[in-house]
C-alpha cells in the first residue's frame, strides 16, 4: 500500500436562509461567536455529511445509525464486520483490525473510538473482552477539519424564527398552531481547512485512492446532504487540496490567508453580493511552490475572487494557478466520482 503525501485542505461554502449547523443546547439555534458575530460550523457537523455521502456511494462506515436508531459500538462493530458475532468468530480471524479498516471506510479517515461497553451477559462479556483484545482503544483519523468561522458576520433572520401555522374557525379566531422553530441565517460564507497527515494514514491504512475520493466527496456530500427542510441552501463554493512533495511539511492555516474583498460583509444576502479576497493564499502558495507537488482545486463560477488587483470566476482558479507555474488538476466531480466507485 502506498502511503498518500501529506496535504492540506481548503473547502468553501456558504449558506443561505438556513440553519447550517444548529445548537441542541442553545434551543437548536445557528451556532454563533457571541464575540465577533461569526457564524460556526462544527467540524463534526462537516464529517457527518461526509459519512453520510460515503454510505449512498455504497460504501460501508462504522459511525452511523442502523434502522434509524443509535446502537452501541459493539452492534456498530458487527454490524460493519458482517460475519462476526461471537469471541470464537474473532479467533479465527488472522488479523480483525485489518479486516475493520478495509470495511469500515469513515475510520480510515476520521478514526474511531473502540472502548466497548461491559456487558452483565456472560457470551456478550466474553465477547466485549475479546473485542478490547483485537482493537487499540481507538483510531486517531489522519484526515481532521477545524471548525470553521464564517468570514462574515451572521445574522439570525427572525422572520423565520416563529412560522405558525394556524387553522381558523368561521369567526376568524385561532384555533390552534404548531411551533415550526425555524431558526436560521440570513447568509453566511465558510472556510472549512483541514490536514491529511501521512504519517496518520499509516495507522489507519488510508489510501491514496481514498484521499483522492475527497476531491470529489466534499463537493458531492454539500450537494447531496443538505437537502432537508432547515439544510437547503448550502452550496460548495471552493474546494482546494495541495498535495506536498516533502514528506512532513505543510503551511498551515489556509483558512486565514481568505478575508471578503470588498468590506461590505454586513450587507451579504447571497454568494453575488460575495468577493473573496484570496491574495494572501495565492502569494503563499506561489512562495511554497517548490514544496508543492500538486494543486487539486475546483471552484462555483458565481464566486468572485480577487487576486492583487485582479477578479477571477471560482471556475478560473485552476487556469489562474496554472498560469503562476503551478502543476494544477481541476477536479472533473461527475467523471470522477464514477472512476472512484
Amino acid at each position: 500500500m502506498t502511503t498518500p503525501n501529506r496535504s492540506e485542505l481548503l473547502f468553501v461554502y456558504d449558506a443561505q436562509d438556513c440553519n447550517p449547523n444548529g445548537n441542541p443546547i442553545g434551543d437548536n439555534r445557528p451556532r454563533r461567536d457571541p464575540d465577533t458575530g461569526r457564524g460556526i460550523i462544527t467540524d463534526v457537523r462537516l464529517k457527518r455529511y461526509l459519512r453520510d455521502q460515503l454510505l449512498d456511494d455504497g460504501y460501508d462506515i462504522y459511525a452511523k445509525k442502523i434502522e434509524g436508531e443509535s446502537r452501541t459500538r459493539t452492534h456498530l462493530l458487527k454490524d460493519v464486520l458482517g460475519d462476526v458475532s461471537d469471541a470464537e468468530d474473532i479467533e479465527e480471524i488472522e488479523d480483525l483490525g485489518e479486516d475493520f479498516l478495509e470495511a469500515a471506510t469513515d475510520v480510515r479517515y476520521f478514526g474511531a473510538t473502540l472502548s466497548f461497553e461491559s456487558s452483565d451477559d456472560e457470551e456478550d462479556e466474553k465477547f466485549r473482552q475479546a473485542l478490547s483484545s483485537a482493537f487499540p482503544n481507538h483510531y486517531q483519523g489522519p484526515v481532521q477539519f477545524l471548525p470553521s468561522k464564517s468570514l462574515n458576520k451572521v445574522e439570525e433572520n427572525e422572520e423565520y424564527d416563529s412560522l405558525t401555522s394556524v387553522i381558523s374557525t368561521g369567526d376568524e379566531n385561532r384555533q390552534g398552531g404548531f411551533d415550526l422553530d425555524d431558526k436560521r441565517i440570513k447568509y453566511g460564507i465558510f472556510p472549512f481547512y483541514g490536514l491529511i497527515d501521512n504519517n496518520g494514514a499509516k495507522t489507519t491504512n488510508l489510501t491514496q485512492e481514498d484521499v483522492e475520493r475527497l476531491d470529489t466527496l466534499c463537493w458531492r456530500a454539500l450537494k447531496n446532504q443538505t437537502t432537508s427542510r432547515s439544510k437547503l441552501g448550502q452550496e460548495p463554493r471552493l474546494y482546494i487540496r495541495v498535495e506536498y512533495s516533502e514528506g512532513d511539511y505543510h503551511i498551515g492555516g489556509l483558512h486565514d490567508m481568505l478575508s471578503l474583498g470588498d468590506g461590505s460583509e454586513e450587507s451579504l444576502r447571497s454568494i453575488d453580493d460575495v468577493t473573496i479576497d484570496a491574495s494572501a493564499l495565492i502569494d503563499t502558495l506561489n512562495e511554497e511552490s517548490g514544496k508543492i507537488r500538486k494543486l487539486h482545486v475546483i471552484g462555483d463560477d458565481r464566486l468572485s475572487i480577487t487576486v492583487g488587483d485582479e477578479t477571477i470566476d471560482g471556475g478560473d482558479i485552476g487556469e489562474y494557478l496554472g498560469e503562476q507555474g503551478h502543476d494544477v488538476h481541476e477536479i472533473d466531480v461527475i467523471n470522477e466520482r464514477d472512476l472512484a466507485s
